[in-house]
């Protein structure tokens, strides 16, 4: 399977004027908007630290006022899910012509959306788990009979663990949709895959070293992502040939979403070393527990430089960004 590499690489930006003054913008309104906040205080830290001229804004509407005001050059978007990653304040900035980190219009879109992204992924070829796309009012217990237990029901919209449920017992099946449901958007019901919980950093073109987490819990949810101090990371997650492979796999998911700039690819490992698709988040965390920071300190990246490379990634929009 062959997919066409898209011209994705580092622009370098060696002084710090060059960015102009920088939007931070963080929070909003949807369920993440306390991760998101938590992001982007580090964020607008570690780039003042490094000489930018970077504020913090809060939300999409008064973004867009400041912009139309002129007070900003370009923006460093940490608005994790709703309409900061969907492909609506892409829009909105692409229609302003302001630059913007991160991936644009398309590639938000289709990576916010979990079921249009696996059909994608199918589409050319890649692997994720067998799904079925539901709705209110259908019959979840059908879709059971379709996929078995164990299964994941999650909205396909929603990203940090927000609204997901592992089901093992059909009496569980009601209250897992009842909770997805409170989100917006369709619901997934999926495929449990039993074995290693991996996620791969995308920055410039490039795949980081995996990393294979490991929750003190049965399953990494919130509370062992942005609360629990016992959870483990193990950086890079796999060895040798398999690390390499799903680099590839990963580097490849994240392209053929549409996606550009930065990203994460989560993926499940089974116990027979198979590799399934899970999803792209185009604005990971920047906390303190996340997993993108770590990857590329695994590399010499420390998060001051990740920021900015991160905002560098605002000057790719006409050479290398999906519209």
């Amino acid at each position: 399977m062959n997919l066409r590499r898209v011209s994705e690489s580092r622009i370098p930006i060696a002084d710090s004027r060059l960015f102009g003054r920088v939007a931070v913008v963080m929070g909003g309104v949807s369920a993440e908007r306390e991760v998101s906040l938590d992001s982007g205080r580090n964020v607008l830290a570690a780039l003042r630290a490094r000489g930018v001229d970077a504020q913090a804004i809060d939300g999409i509407p008064a973004l867009l006022d400041a912009l139309r005001a002129g007070h900003f050059a370009r923006v460093f978007n940490i608005l994790h899910g709703g309409d900061g990653e969907d492909g609506v304040l892409q829009g909105a900035l692409k229609s302003l012509r302001v630059p913007v980190t991160g991936s644009g219009v398309l590639g938000s879109a289709l990576a916010m959306d979990k079921i249009r992204t696996k059909q994608v992924w199918l589409a050319v070829g890649l692997p994720t788990p067998r799904y079925v796309r539901f709705t209110q009012g259908d019959d979840v217990h059908a879709a059971i009979g379709q996929l078995g237990l164990p299964v994941v029901v999650k909205p396909s919209h929603e990203g940090s663990s927000v609204g997901i449920t592992r089901v093992r017992n059909p009496a569980d099946l009601v209250a897992a949709v009842e909770l997805a449901a409170r989100y917006d958007g369709e619901l997934v019901v999926e495929e449990l895959i039993e074995g290693d919980e991996l996620t791969v950093g995308i920055l410039q073109g490039e795949a980081l070293p995996s990393i294979r987490i490991v929750p003190k819990g049965e399953f990494y949810d919130y509370h062992a992502k942005y609360v629990a101090e016992d959870t483990q990371y193990l950086c890079p997650g796999l060895e040798g040939d398999a690390e390499k492979e799903i680099r590839a796999l990963a580097l490849r998911a994240f392209h053929a979403a549409g996606c550009s700039g930065w990203g994460r690819v989560d993926v499940m490992r089974d116990r027979t070393g198979k590799c399934f698709l899970l999803e792209v988040n185009t604005t990971p965390g920047m906390t303190s527990h996340s997993l993108v920071p770590k990857a590329a300190r695994a590399v010499g990246i420390e998060f001051e430089e990740l920021c900015w490379r991160i905002l560098e990634t605002s000057f790719d929009g006409e050479a290398g960004r999906h519209a």
